[in-house]
């Protein structure tokens, strides 16, 4: 997988913006964790500042560290009433020069770490740039059987409106999963109406919980809690995410 091919998803960020701003569950959650500490808090794979922003303005001194420059161009443009800061690097192999009691990567980032040594590498960036006894939490979806077989055929996703032209997008997506390698192949169609169809592709990758287990163990932290939403519902064989915190050991 090329490594730029698997951010095509994110080139736009205005329209990324506009599919996922409305999204706030998480948010809410994180800010649970963000009053229990002081010091600066590390946003990974922030994009646009979705989640990075509202902590902000809740007067939490707010890093948020991205690898795609256009994202995090569009997180500047909306954050110049605030002191943050912005940092480009990739998560795999951080080097911010701080140490952070609390350390989150929310909207399922966490899967563009496709192989081991990736997820190795995030996890390692993480426990260096970490407390002693500071936490790091993140969400990626369940691999439940529903997940992993959705269909290789266009399915209907959502619609929204197009804020810059007043039309509707409708969105659909293909998948193919590729069980070798735990990763799923997407395939995102946008249709405007009068315009040709737009179409990203992105590979993600699925992990088990007890190789999540393994991982955690391995790179030094110890599991505090695994859920399947933002309201701390205990993970079961019917769930579709899981959130993880674990502390560093």
């Amino acid at each position: 997988m090329n490594h730029q091919t698997n951010l095509e998803e994110y080139h736009h960020p205005a329209r990324y913006d506009m599919e996922n701003e409305g999204y706030l569950s998480d948010v809410r959650y994180l800010l649970t964790w963000a009053n229990k500490v002081n010091g600066t808090i590390i946003d990974l794979a922030c994009g646009t500042g979705r989640a990075t922003i509202p902590l902000a303005e809740q007067g939490h001194q707010m890093v948020g560290v991205d690898i795609h420059r256009g994202m995090l161009a569009q997180a500047k443009r909306k954050s110049t009433h605030l002191s943050m800061t912005w940092v480009e690097q990739d998560c795999k192999s951080l080097n911010l020069g701080i140490k952070s009691p609390f350390i989150y990567m929310v909207g399922n980032s966490f899967q563009h770490f496709l192989k081991n040594e990736d997820q190795d590498g995030l996890l390692k960036s993480v426990h260096h740039h970490l407390e002693t006894d500071g936490v790091f939490l993140f969400n990626t979806r369940f691999p439940s059987r529903e997940e992993l077989l959705q269909p290789s055929t266009e399915e209907y996703w959502k619609s929204y409106t197009d804020s810059s032209t007043g039309k509707q997008v409708d969105v659909y997506t293909m998948s193919n999963y590729d069980s070798l390698q735990q990763i799923q192949h997407y395939t995102t169609i946008r249709r405007t109406e009068g315009e040709g169809d737009n179409c990203t592709n992105i590979s993600l990758r699925y992990t088990h919980p007890k190789e999540m287990e393994r991982l955690a163990e391995s790179n030094g932290f110890q599991i505090i809690g695994v859920y399947e939403d933002w309201q701390e519902t205990p993970l079961s064989k019917e769930s579709q995410n899981m959130i993880y915190i674990l502390k560093r050991k």
